[in-house]
């Protein structure tokens, strides 16, 4: 039995649509290019894809000199070629980023055209809306993250299987290739996904129960199947222990080990944090889900979303790591029940969301635009000595561009709030409208400011400095994998991981309470530094005493 749409009383005008789509865009385009690469997953995945520019090795991933085979390199890839593509107009780690933003666009349109499907004509747009007003997405989408192809890939897998009961052969390329670019970015999580949501949909419901949708899953395995195998052939060719280190060690070794020592704390970690991570999505979703309980067996427009969540849920729940991060592709089943609810939310629900949305972000944009005024006028206000300590050196200028824009965002949010014409999409438009806002400002306004405490380039700046102009090599001992990426990006130093091997320098990260070394007849120090404001990592720089 197929769910009849509601008629939609407030249509989508081309007028509207244009206007939609470009708040889309300003929420998509802006932070990808104008600031460094930023700690820790843009750092250490940046200089993944650095590594491939210079050693021109594009099979195996490589970080600092040395194999990093954590995931496949799909994304890197990507943004490789994207840096190459932009470089006469960006530097090289703005150009790659741009590739977040392409695969973000994709899922937008992914996930736009299954709320389509799904619920009718209109709700294309309200899905991607309730998606770029999730909080989750908003930092994540604009970074150099591997996970953002995942998440195109469960898109277009959602997507697939909404049309695999009527067209099966489009559902299952889509679905099929979903699955695919979800396993070159991630691994084995999108196989799992796809396995398990295909296995419970017609267990659970009937409706499933069709031979368009088993042919479906058929063209989806062999749309699959090149994904699935090239790249790791390839891998075992060139080198059967990197095959290993990957598939094993970073893989299925690490989910076994995991599976043995029993669930822990880590497993309530999603039900801790999706509150904020998919609001205002989720309140919304479970009001779709708890309204229509009793007609869940008839209504496959959110059988879909609802198993394909729980099957995420649980998996990601119990996977070896855990991350807000790790929580992406969850959003965009919440995100397509939140759709579901605008058919039936109460207009004094959607006026209580509304509300507290426009009052929220009125506030949050009113002090970032005090905060900013105190640092450019250095009043004596306590959040601007707070903001002048957290940021030591800092100093703040006017740029008049970045100021421009910052004026025009907030007069235009003010100009949305008021006019935006009253209907059940109200609430989710002014969100993502106040969503878009916040990260502008931040963007112009504060990026300065950001930049100079995220950012390595002085910090690095400072170390090659005081490198001796003659040495066989660094040491670097307990140093993360973004520093260094880093290091080698903004000052082509390459760091050993084992000091016996005789090197005469050694680069020790630590804090300001670290011990120094006390073997002064065998080590000197010759530099320390660490970022601007940041009191977690500071740098000690030794050279080996000559004839010790």
């Amino acid at each position: 039995m197929y769910f009849i749409k509601p008629t939609d009383p407030h249509p989508i005008t081309p007028g509207k649509a244009v206007l939609l789509g470009l708040l889309c865009l300003i929420w998509l385009g802006t932070g990808l290019v104008g600031h460094d690469p930023w700690k820790p997953d843009d750092a250490f995945s940046f200089g993944v894809i650095y590594s491939m520019l210079h050693n021109g090795d594009w099979l195996v991933p490589t970080l600092a000199g040395e194999p990093f085979m954590d995931k496949p390199p799909l994304y890197y890839w990507t943004a490789a070629l994207f840096a190459k593509l932009f470089s006469p107009l960006f530097p090289l780690h703005d150009g790659a980023r741009i590739a977040s933003g392409f695969y973000t666009a994709l899922t937008l349109l992914f996930i736009g055209l299954a709320g389509r499907r799904l619920y009718g004509e209109n709700r294309g747009w309200a899905a991607a809306i309730i998606l770029i007003g999730c909080l989750g997405m908003l930092v994540r989408a604009h970074q150099m993250v591997t996970d953002l192809v995942l998440l195109t890939g469960c898109a277009m897998m959602l997507f697939g299987f909404s049309l695999s009961r009527e067209q099966f052969w489009r559902a299952g390329i889509l679905t099929g290739t979903g699955m695919g670019i979800g396993f070159m970015s991630k691994g084995f999580i999108s196989p799992i996904v796809f396995v398990l949501t295909a296995a419970c949909l017609p267990l659970f419901f009937r409706n499933w129960r069709t031979r368009q949708f088993y042919l479906s899953l058929g063209v989806a395995l062999l749309f699959a199947l090149p994904w699935l195998t090239v790249w790791p052939l390839l891998l075992y060719r060139h080198s059967p222990q990197l095959f290993a280190d990957w598939a094993w060690a970073h893989n299925i070794g690490n989910w076994i080990k995991h599976a043995k020592s029993g669930p822990g704390k880590d497993s309530l970690y999603y039900l801790e944090n999706l509150p904020w991570l998919a609001w205002p999505a989720l309140p919304l979703a479970g009001w779709m889900v708890w309204k229509s309980r009793k007609k869940l067996a008839q209504r496959d427009d959110l059988q879909l979303p609802l198993v394909n969540f729980v099957v995420m849920f649980i998996t990601l729940s119990l996977a070896a790591s855990t991350a807000e991060l790790f929580a992406l592709p969850m959003l965009l089943p919440l995100t397509l029940l939140a759709t579901a609810s605008l058919s039936i939310l109460k207009r004094g629900a959607a006026n209580a969301l509304d509300w507290f949305g426009i009052m929220t972000f009125a506030l949050i944009a009113i002090l970032m635009w005090w905060g900013w005024a105190g640092l450019l006028l250095d009043n004596h206000a306590k959040i601007t000595h707070w903001l002048k300590d957290f940021q030591p050196g800092f100093e703040p200028e006017l740029h008049t561009t970045p100021f421009v824009i910052a004026i025009i965002a907030t007069v235009l949010w003010i100009v949305i709030v008021w006019r935006v014409g009253r209907s059940m999409r109200r609430a989710t438009l002014n969100w993502a409208s106040g969503v878009t806002l916040i990260w502008i400002l931040a963007m112009t306004l504060w990026l300065p400011w950001l930049d100079s405490g995220k950012s390595y380039r002085g910090m690095v700046a400072s170390l090659k400095q005081s490198l001796p102009e003659h040495y066989r090599c660094i040491a670097g001992e307990r140093l993360g994998e973004g520093q260094r990426a880093m290091l080698y990006y903004f000052g082509n130093i390459l760091t050993e991981h084992d000091y016996r091997h005789r090197c005469d320098l050694r680069l020790i990260q630590g804090n300001k309470l670290s011990r120094p070394l006390l073997d002064e007849a065998r080590w000197k120090k010759i530099w320390e530094g660490n970022r601007k404001g940041d009191k977690d990592e500071r740098y000690r720089l030794y050279r080996r005493v000559e004839g010790s």
